[in-house]
């Protein structure tokens, strides 16, 4: 069997060890005698790996102990109206940045609760920056300030955490979180669906600070109550057990590559040779500003549009996969999270050369 660089946005590769020792455990989670997709999430065994869950994913991102952490179901796309319902607080009014497409749909569904209001945004510039933070206009008495960290689509990412003026700063970390250093301590909630860095789809992790508990909406249902799943360790129904069990191993992985501080060098490092490919290319460019580029997503345009279909029959011929860009932007995007090798980005630089010079 030939595993080729699957460079898709989510569901994305996940590390080969942890595919490995989940083949090794399918039938049997160490001396349980059955596979953990078979345990009761009551049960003594489950209880040690979502206990692992918890302590080794607070470990890697330093959480304080006044911040509970909930793995919860729907995707950080039931966020957008959960939070809402959550964290209002009896608050009319809630302040959201627009930077792509992600914070487009969570300022659409937190409409639906409160008065939204866009205290920046870079849609004039087709998402290819980040406002200046001097510019932004914040409302004193919003609930929260709400951003996304990094547009999967645009490949747009924040570099530093903005300026939230005392309100509880709420983020979308979906596609960068543990790729590089957090002060969770910053914010007053994150979450992130767990298909890009953490495991496969299915799971949505909310990191919450302790204050911003209790003041759910009557009308949220219990099992989207952050309070209520907080006081039953995320267990108030059955949760996605095997997929839990998954990102513990994902986790884990990490802990070996030597923690966030080392995966974050490797991204940078990864990152920065495939935007030299680009940049000193004259066949491919990349719109986003320099200074709010990606990590994680880098969407690249071909000088001629004819030559889409052909340069991606060519990478998948080479072990090169899910580089179509997204459709609302076309082109190419390469997501390069962190369990892409950098064996991967230079075999993508290679091929990318060498078509360039065909071309």
């Amino acid at each position: 069997m030939s595993r080729v660089y699957n460079f898709s946005a989510g569901p994305s590769a996940l590390p080969e060890p942890v595919l490995r020792q989940a083949r090794e455990e399918m039938l049997e989670w160490r001396d349980s005698g059955m596979s953990v997709m078979e345990m009761s999430h009551r049960g003594k065994y489950f209880s040690i790996i979502a206990e692992e869950l918890e302590s080794d994913f607070r470990a890697l991102l330093n959480i304080p102990e006044n911040y509970k952490v909930l793995f919860m179901q729907g995707g950080a796309s039931a966020q957008f109206s959960l939070i809402p319902q959550n964290i209002l607080q009896g608050k009319t009014r809630a302040c959201y940045v627009k930077t792509g497409a992600w914070s487009e749909k969570a300022i659409s569904d937190a409409q639906n609760y409160c008065d939204v209001v866009v205290s920046a945004s870079s849609e004039e510039s087709k998402f290819t920056t980040i406002p200046d933070f001097s510019s932004w206009v914040l409302d004193d008495q919003a609930a929260y300030l709400h951003y996304t960290s990094n547009e999967t689509i645009h490949g747009v990412e924040f570099s530093e955490i903005p300026n939230d003026n005392g309100l509880p700063l709420v983020s979308d970390m979906s596609s960068n979180i543990l790729s590089r250093q957090c002060d969770v301590s910053r914010y007053g909630l994150i979450y992130a669906g767990t298909q890009k860095n953490m495991g496969p789809a299915g799971v949505t992790v909310v990191i919450v600070r302790d204050d911003l508990l209790g003041g759910a909406s009557k009308a949220t249902p219990p099992v989207f109550n952050y309070a209520e799943q907080a006081k039953n360790n995320s267990m108030l129904n059955t949760p996605a057990t095997y997929n839990w069990y998954l990102v513990g191993l994902v986790l884990k992985w990490l802990k070996k590559q030597g923690g966030v501080g080392a995966i974050e060098q490797r991204n940078i490092a990864k990152a920065a040779k495939l935007y030299q490919a680009i940049d000193q290319s004259s066949l491919y460019h990349n719109p986003v500003e320099l200074a709010c580029r990606s990590r994680m997503n880098v969407p690249f345009i071909l000088a001629d549009d004819a030559l889409d279909k052909p340069f991606l029959v060519a990478a998948e011929a080479n072990g090169l996969f899910e580089l179509k860009g997204h459709r609302s932007v076309g082109g190419m995007r390469a997501s390069i999270y962190n369990a892409m090798p950098e064996a991967g980005v230079l075999a993508l630089c290679d091929f990318m050369s060498e078509f360039e010079r065909t071309h």
